[in-house]
C-alpha cells in the first residue's frame, strides 16, 4: 500500500468506474507541444484505490524490485530440469504429426501419454521408474507422475482410442510405400492373462508368450500398424485376421512384403481377393514351384541372368509368368540360384531331413512338416519289425542336383527380380525393431498381468518404436552421427539443463557442445534462447 501523502508532489487525477466501483489513480504531466502549439497532458498509471483504505495500491509494473521478487525460503526460487531430451522428442512429435493424432484421439490425457512414451524412448525402463523421472525432467505433461496415475492410464485406454489412432496413423505410414509384415513373441510371467500361451517362443525361452504382429513402412521405415495375437497362434494363420483388421481401419491396396513363414496357398487366395499387391518369399519344395525350376535349370546360370546385389554378392537371377489359381490371375514368380550358397543351403535341407525323421518315427512330426518330407523318405509297417523309416536317396540327391542353392520370391506387383529382391531384403527393418523393442524399449519380459492394461503397454510401446526408428533413420544419414546408437543420442542430451527463475526472471537453458548442436541441428529443432 502507498499513501496518496507521498504523491503530494504530483498532480494527481482519479477515474471512477461505474460499473465496478473501483477508482483508477493517474499521475498528470503538463508539457507545451511544439508542434501543436498549445499545452498537452500526459498520464500515467499508478494503481487504484484499496475501496476499505483509501490508500493506492500500485499497480504491478510499479512495484518496487525487493526480496519479495523471489519466493520466501519455503519455496524454490530456481528449479532446473534436464531439457535437452525433451526438445529432441516433441519436435519429432511435431514433425511426424504423431503429436497431433494423440491430441485428436486422446484429448484429456494425450500429454500424459506422450510424457510416458518419451520416458520409454528415453530410459528404456519399467514405468514403475517413471516417477522420478518425472520429476528431473522437463515432458510435456509437466508435472511428476505418480505410479498410481500410470496404473489408471493404462486401465482408461480403450480399444476404440487405440484403434482410432491406428487408422490415422496407418494413412499418414500407407501411401506410396510396402508394408513389411513380421511377428514377436514376448514372454510373459502371468498366469492371469488369457492372451498368454506356450507356443513357438522365437528367443527359445520355456516361458508362456503373447505376440505381437507388425507392420512397418519399407521406404520410411517407421511402424505403421501393430496386433496382439494369442501366444499359441502361429504365423501362417494370423495373415487373413490382419487383413480384416485393415479392412475395419479403412485402410486401401496394401502391398505386403511377406516371409516365407505366411506363405499359404489359401493367404495367397485371401490377398489375391482383396485385391493387396504382395510380395513374398516361397518355399523351393513345393511342386509348381519346382516344375518351374525344371524349366529353367538349363539356363539358370547363363551370365545374361548374372547380377551384381552387394559388394561381395553375385546372383542369377530369372523370373517366370505364373498364374495363379481358378482364375488364371497374374504373379511373377522370381527364381535366384547362388551357387556359393549351394552347399550350405544342402546342409541347412539334411539337418531337417534329420529332424523329420525323428518325427516320423516317434509320431512327432506335424501335419505341414508330413507333406512337405514324406517324399524324402521311404516308410514301411511290417507285421514283426513295426514301421521302418529310411532315406529316399533318390529324391535328396534329386534335391541337392537342382535344387540346392535356389531361393524363389513371388510378387503381383514387381516384374523385375533385382527390384522384388530389394524390396524384400527391406523387410530386415521390422525385424531390427523387434530387436529394439525387447532390449531398448523394456519389453523382453511382460510385467503387466492384466489383458486391458497390457494392450495399452503395447500401445505405448508401438509409439515409443515410431520415436526410436526415426531418431535411427536420420542419423544414419549423417556420416559424422552414423555410429551413434539412439540411447547414446539420448545421454548425449542429458546434460543439456533448463534453468526456470521464478517471479519476471525467466528461464535459460545451459550451453551445447559441438555434439549436442550437432545433433538438434540435424532434426532441426531450433535452440533455446532466454
Amino acid at each position: 500500500m502507498t499513501s496518496l501523502k507521498d504523491l503530494s508532489d504530483q498532480n494527481i487525477a482519479y477515474q471512477h468506474n461505474k460499473k465496478t466501483g473501483a477508482v483508477y489513480v493517474y499521475s498528470v504531466q503538463r508539457y507545451w507541444d511544439k508542434e501543436k502549439k498549445s499545452p498537452r497532458n500526459k498520464q500515467l498509471y499508478l494503481g487504484k484505490l484499496d475501496p476499505v483504505t483509501g490508500e493506492l495500491i500500485p499497480s504491478a509494473r510499479r512495484k518496487p524490485r525487493s526480496k519479495e521478487t523471489f519466493p520466501n525460503d519455503s519455496q524454490a526460487a530456481v528449479t532446473a530440469k534436464v531439457g535437452g531430451p525433451s526438445l529432441l522428442l516433441q519436435k519429432i512429435a511435431a514433425d511426424t504429426g504423431l503429436a497431433d493424432i494423440l491430441k485428436r484421439c486422446f484429448p484429456e490425457s494425450h500429454q500424459l501419454i506422450l510424457s510416458l512414451v518419451c520416458f520409454i524412448t528415453q530410459k528404456g525402463l519399467p514405468l514403475s521408474r517413471c516417477e522420478t523421472w518425472s520429476s528431473s525432467h522437463l515432458h510435456p505433461f509437466d508435472a511428476p507422475i505418480a505410479n498410481q496415475r500410470v496404473s489408471e492410464l493404462l486401465r482408461s485406454i480403450t480399444e476404440d482410442d487405440r484403434q482410432r489412432f491406428l487408422s490415422l496413423w496407418l494413412q499418414k505410414i500407407i501411401e506410396n510405400d510396402y508394408l513389411c509384415y513380421d511377428i514377436t513373441s514376448i514372454s510373459s510371467y502371468s498366469h492371469g492373462n488369457e492372451f498368454v500361451r506356450y507356443g513357438h517362443n522365437r528367443d527359445g525361452e520355456p516361458l508362456p508368450q503373447v505376440n505381437m504382429a507388425m507392420l512397418f513402412g519399407e521406404k520410411g521405415k517407421l511402424p505403421a500398424y501393430y496386433r496382439r495375437i494369442q501366444g499359441n497362434i502361429s504365423d501362417v494363420a494370423t495373415l487373413k485376421t490382419t487383413m480384416k483388421s485393415l479392412d475395419f481401419l479403412g485402410a486401401s491396396r496394401i502391398h505386403f512384403v511377406l516371409d516365407r513363414g505366411f506363405y499359404s496357398a489359401s493367404n495367397i487366395d485371401e490377398l489375391l481377393l482383396r485385391r493387396h499387391h504382395f510380395t513374398i518369399a516361397v518355399p523351393t519344395g513345393r511342386k509348381w514351384v519346382e516344375a518351374l525350376i525344371d524349366e529353367r535349370f538349363e539356363s539358370a546360370a547363363s551370365p545374361s541372368n548374372y547380377r551384381e546385389v552387394g559388394e561381395n554378392e553375385a546372383l542369377y537371377m530369372s523370373t517366370a509368368l505364373y498364374r495363379w489359381g481358378e482364375g488364371k490371375r497374374r504373379t511373377y514368380l522370381h527364381l535366384y540360384y547362388n551357387i556359393s550358397k549351394a552347399g550350405e543351403a544342402y546342409d541347412c535341407f539334411i539337418r531337417k531331413l534329420l529332424e523329420a525323421k525323428e518325427g516320423f518315427e516317434l509320431n512327432t512330426i506335424s501335419e505341414a512338416d508330413r507333406e512337405r518330407y514324406a517324399r524324402y523318405f521311404i516308410i514301411k509297417e511290417t507285421s514283426k519289425r513295426g514301421g521302418s523309416v529310411v532315406f529316399n536317396d533318390s529324391e535328396i540327391q534329386k534335391y541337392r542336383n537342382r535344387y540346392a542353392g535356389f531361393f524363389c520370391i513371388l510378387s503381383n506387383k514387381l516384374r523385375d527380380p533385382e527390384e522384388a529382391l530389394r524390396v524384400y531384403r527391406g523387410k530386415e527393418a521390422v525385424e531390427n525393431s523387434f530387436d529394439d523393442l525387447k532390449n531398448q524399449l523394456d519389453m523382453k519380459r511382460l510385467r503387466v498381468h492384466d489383458s486391458r492394461a497390457m494392450d495399452s503397454r503395447f500401445f505405448l510401446q508401438f509409439l515409443s518404436l515410431i520415436f526410436i526408428c526415426y531418431i535411427r533413420n536420420t542419423l544414419r544419414k549423417h556420416d559424422d552421427l552414423k555410429n551413434f546408437t539412439v540411447r547414446e543420442a539420448m545421454e548425449l542430451l542429458e546434460p543439456i539443463v533448463r534453468i526456470k527463475y521464478s517471479g519476471r526472471h525467466g528461464q535459460l537453458y545451459t550451453e551445447m557442445g559441438p555434439k549436442q548442436r550437432n545433433i538438434m541441428a540435424v532434426f532441426n529443432v531450433p535452440l533455446p534462447v532466454a
